[in-house]
């Protein structure tokens, strides 16, 4: 069961450097390329294209011409009203009425494209850079520039109730050394797999039989010192023992106050829904994890609304409010000054019909951010009238991923990795940082 969390968990093992230091104490905190604004990132993450025409951006023109002709496609207003919200007075749909509520403290790009259309090949491209081959994801690239506060934890942890599209790659190490990838919890009541020891294997006899390993691994390491998987393998294991005494307080919501269970949502006794995700990222991030991630896969489908753009109803009703809750929590704990709060999608929604709903889009989309040295209240970019094309300050996506590692002081352009012959980056050879977000 160690062995199953120790390598299962955190997938295939992959080359290390092979620096000493590295090999030593591999996710020992590390100092930014300068001074950072964020320590830690939450990054949500809404699998199918949640649509920005019914949240974000909304178009007084797509109300104004439901059914009307548009370049040859059937425009389609939104169901959702739209009105100003907070002292910035930033007009979004009421999809998102609790979110709105905290717009004051959201970094809000409207103007974000991307290079896909298709959910695997955008995914992918939204979490590696890539465009559409595996790739390290954002995640495992923090991890790897930055370590983590936690040794006993994992640097990179991943909610995902159910696989999105692309898999295990959204959160994987790729050729980065493998305790960098994502360390899956899976909502329930057993969120990560083989964490309680076998009954024969416990207190003593499992610290002999740890100890044992250690020697014998350490012996060989010294025998074969090129072989630098061993020590991924070692650490994996260490992580993993360390995991089985700490995860069980860590996931022990008895001592959280009432009316910060009501603040997200959460029932005593809930441990899957969102609000009980959210309230694990900032546990985590409050326990030293640098880089959680939620994936919103929803039990009951995604955000891929081709057929009735009303399903995104029920889909925002599971998020709002734990987001929103999530943002106030931070804040009121002196929290969200340096925890950057991401929340994404894989691309928006056509402004025109598909059926009764939109079909995928890439030219142009909404994201945002919050807390971590970002402007609150703030608005980035526009599209035009009725949310097709970005039609000022377009951010591509290797922009966002820039933006983001600089606000934890990395500059995209040296956080490299040589493989294969040549040194690698998130952003690959593209990417700028977007200054108008930074506060």
């Amino acid at each position: 069961g160690l062995g199953a969390l120790g390598t299962g968990g955190l997938g295939g093992l992959a080359p290390l450097p092979k620096a000493r230091a590295e090999l030593a104490n591999p996710l020992a905190p590390k100092a930014p390329h300068f001074a950072p604004r964020a320590k830690q990132v939450i990054f949500f993450f809404m699998t199918g294209g949640a649509s920005h025409v019914d949240s974000f951006d909304p178009k007084e023109k797509l109300y104004a011409s439901d059914g009307k002709s548009f370049n040859d496609q059937e425009l389609m207003g939104s169901p959702w009203q739209a009105q100003p919200r907070g002292e910035s007075g930033i007009h979004v749909t009421n999809l998102f009425p609790h979110i709105g509520g905290v717009m004051d403290d959201i970094c809000l790009i409207r103007s974000l494209h991307g290079d896909k259309g298709d959910h695997f090949e955008a995914t992918l491209h939204m979490h590696t850079g890539s465009k559409g081959s595996a790739l390290p994801s954002i995640g495992a690239w923090i991890s790897y520039g930055l370590g983590t506060f936690n040794q006993n934890l994992p640097a990179h942890i991943v909610f995902a109730e159910n696989t999105p599209y692309a898999g295990s790659q959204v959160w994987s190490s790729n050729f980065l050394p493998a305790y960098h990838q994502g360390t899956r919890v899976v909502p329930g009541d057993e969120p990560i797999p083989h964490l309680k020891p076998q009954s024969d294997s416990k207190g003593k006899f499992q610290e002999m039989e740890l100890d044992m390993l250690r020697q014998l691994n350490s012996r060989h390491r010294k025998q074969f010192p090129e072989d630098t998987e061993l020590s991924a393998r070692m650490l994996t294991f260490k992580t993993a023992y360390s995991m089985q005494r700490i995860a069980p307080d860590l996931f022990d919501l008895r001592q959280e106050r009432d009316h910060t269970l009501d603040m997200y949502g959460v029932e005593r006794g809930d441990n899957q829904s969102f609000g009980w995700q959210c309230l694990m990222a900032r546990r985590m991030v409050e326990s030293g994890v640098r880089f959680v991630e939620l994936i919103d896969t929803g039990s009951s489908g995604n955000w891929d609304a081709h057929g009735n753009i009303n399903s995104h109803a029920p889909l925002a009703k599971q998020i709002d409010k734990p987001i929103a809750g999530l943002l106030k929590d931070l804040k009121q704990r002196g929290m969200l000054d340096e925890t950057l709060v991401v929340w994404c999608t894989e691309f928006g929604r056509t402004p025109w019909a598909t059926g009764g709903g939109r079909g995928h889009h890439n030219d142009a989309f909404s994201c945002w951010l919050a807390g971590g040295g970002v402007k609150g209240g703030h608005v980035h970019g526009a599209t035009d009238e009725v949310g097709a094309q970005v039609a000022e300050d377009p951010v591509h996506v290797h922009d966002f991923h820039a933006t983001i590692l600089h606000l934890l002081g990395l500059d995209h352009k040296q956080l490299t990795y040589r493989h294969a012959g040549r040194d690698f980056r998130l952003t690959d050879v593209h990417g700028n940082v977007v200054e108008d977000l930074l506060a």
